[in-house]
C-alpha cells in the first residue's frame, strides 16, 4: 500500500494533468479539485480546533494560535505556553504516517508576544523499486516547517502579528524518475494577520465575548523537486472568521466558531483538445491551448490575485472554491475544567468533497491542560477517520484569570 501512495505522489510531482474538453455549463459538475505542494501545511495540528470541525481563526487565543491566526497571541492573557500535539494519519491503511507539532510563546510585555512553533509531518518507512519491482533501498519521507511569529497588542480589543515560515519536504530522497533527478523541496513563507476580541458585551443578558479574525498564510515562493520539473504554489490560503463565547452562568459557558477558507492559487483550467485525435491542442509556440480559465504558470502575486476570477466555470465555480468549517463548544466549573467539542466541515464536491463532523473533549487542571478529538467522515473516506487526535498544553501563567476567561 505505501509504494502504491508513494507512486501516486512521485506521479504528481513529475507529470501533468489530463485534459478534457467541456462546455461551461459541464464545467460547474466537474471535479476540479485545487492541488498545492506541501499541503501538510494546511493539515489541523491541534486537538481543540480538531474537536470544532477544523476552525480557529477567531477562537481563544491559545499556545495553538500561530497555525490558526498568529495575531491572537496580541491578546493572550498569559505571560507563557507550550503546546504539544500529535495526529495519526492514514491509520486505518498503515501505523507510521503522522503528524507531530510544538507550539510556544512568551509574552515579556503586555503589547508584544513572541512565539514559535514546528510540525513535522512522517510518511512512514518506504521501500523503493525500480521499473521492474526490485527493490533499491528504504526511505522515510518527511516534511517539517518551523516558524517564528510576532503579535502586537494595537489597543484593549485589537491586535495584529506574522509569521516566517521555513517549509522543507523530502519525499524521493533523491530518487531519479523518467530520467529525472530529483531533490527536497524547500519554500520560505509569511503569515499576515488580525485580530479583534471584545470581551465587554452582553448576548441576552449574558456576559458575552465577540472575535473576528483574518489570517493570510504561507505567502511564499514555489516548490519545485528537479531541477527541470514546473514549480508547485504551496497553500497560500485565506482563513476569516468569527466567535462568540456566553456565560450562562458561573460554571457554564458555551462558544460558536465559525471559519471561511480559500487557497490563494490558480485554479486549474480546461484545456482544448482535438475532437478526432483527442489529444490536447497546442498553440505556435508549443503552448496547450487553453478553452476555459487562466494559466497557471504565473507568479506567486498574480497567482493569489488572479485566484477570484479564474475558475474555468466563472464565478459560481469561485463561490464552490470557498470552505466552510465551524463548531461549538461548551465549558463546565469554575474555573473552567471540562469542555465538551463538535464542529462540522464543509467543501464543495466538486472541489475536493471533504465533509465530517467532528467531536471532542478537554480537560483543564492548574497549568495542566488536555483536549481530544475525533473525526467521522459523512460522504468518503478520510486519512483521519478513526483516529483519536490529542494535544497536551501547559500554562505557565494560570491563576486569578482562568475563571474570567470563558473561552478557555
Amino acid at each position: 500500500m505505501m509504494k502504491r501512495l508513494l507512486s501516486f505522489s512521485l506521479i504528481g510531482i513529475f507529470c501533468t494533468g489530463s485534459y478534457a474538453q467541456l462546455t461551461t455549463d459541464e464545467l460547474l459538475g466537474q471535479l476540479n479539485t485545487i492541488t498545492t505542494a506541501v499541503p501538510f501545511l494546511l493539515i489541523s495540528p491541534d486537538s481543540k480546533a480538531g474537536g470544532m470541525g477544523d476552525a480557529g481563526v477567531a477562537s481563544a487565543p491559545d499556545v495553538n494560535s500561530m497555525h490558526w491566526n498568529p495575531s491572537k497571541y496580541g491578546l493572550i492573557d498569559k505571560k507563557m505556553g507550550v503546546g504539544i500535539s500529535y495526529t495519526p494519519w492514514l491509520r486505518a491503511l498503515v501505523p507510521d504516517i503522522n503528524l507531530a507539532y510544538v507550539s510556544f510563546f512568551y509574552k515579556p510585555s503586555k503589547m508584544g508576544t513572541f512565539a514559535t512553533s514546528m510540525r513535522y509531518f512522517s510518511l512512514g518507512n518506504i521501500t523503493f523499486t525500480d521499473i521492474v519491482g526490485n527493490a533499491i533501498g528504504q526511505f522515510n519521507p518527511n516534511e517539517f516547517a518551523i516558524d517564528v511569529g510576532y503579535a502586537q497588542k494595537l489597543g484593549e480589543n485589537l491586535s495584529m502579528g506574522g509569521a516566517i515560515r521555513y517549509v522543507y519536504s523530502n519525499l524521493t530522497n533523491g530518487v531519479s524518475v523518467n530520467g529525472a533527478s530529483s531533490h527536497p523541496g524547500m519554500s520560505v513563507a509569511a503569515d499576515i494577520s488580525a485580530f479583534y476580541q471584545n470581551d465587554k458585551i452582553e448576548v441576552s443578558d449574558k456576559k458575552s465575548v465577540l472575535a473576528f479574525g483574518i489570517n493570510i498564510s504561507n505567502i511564499g515562493s514555489k516548490v519545485s523537486y528537479t531541477n527541470t520539473g514546473t514549480k508547485d504554489f504551496i497553500p497560500i490560503n485565506m482563513r476569516l472568521g468569527s466567535a462568540l463565547t456566553m456565560e450562562l452562568d458561573d460554571y457554564n459557558s458555551i462558544g460558536f466558531v465559525l471559519d471561511i477558507n480559500k487557497l490563494l492559487v490558480p485554479t486549474p483550467p480546461h484545456y482544448l483538445v482535438d475532437s478526432t485525435t483527442g489529444s490536447p491542442v497546442k498553440d505556435a509556440n508549443g503552448q496547450y491551448v487553453i478553452a476555459a480559465g487562466k494559466d497557471p504558470n504565473r507568479s506567486v502575486v498574480s497567482g493569489i490575485l488572479g485566484s477570484f476570477s479564474d475558475a474555468p466555470g466563472g464565478f459560481r465555480e469561485e463561490l464552490k472554491e470557498f470552505i466552510l468549517a465551524g463548531g461549538i463548544e461548551y465549558w463546565y466549573g469554575k474555573p473552567r475544567i471540562f469542555a465538551v467539542r463538535m464542529g462540522y466541515f464543509h467543501e464543495a464536491a466538486t472541489k475536493g468533497n471533504r465533509k465530517y463532523f467532528t467531536f471532542g473533549i478537554g480537560v483543564k487542571y492548574n497549568v495542566f491542560g488536555l483536549d481530544f478529538a475525533y473525526l467521522v467522515p459523512t460522504v468518503q473516506r478520510n486519512p483521519l477517520q478513526n483516529t483519536l487526535r490529542f494535544s497536551l498544553l501547559f500554562d505557565f501563567n494560570s491563576g486569578k484569570k482562568d475563571s474570567d476567561a470563558p473561552q478557555e
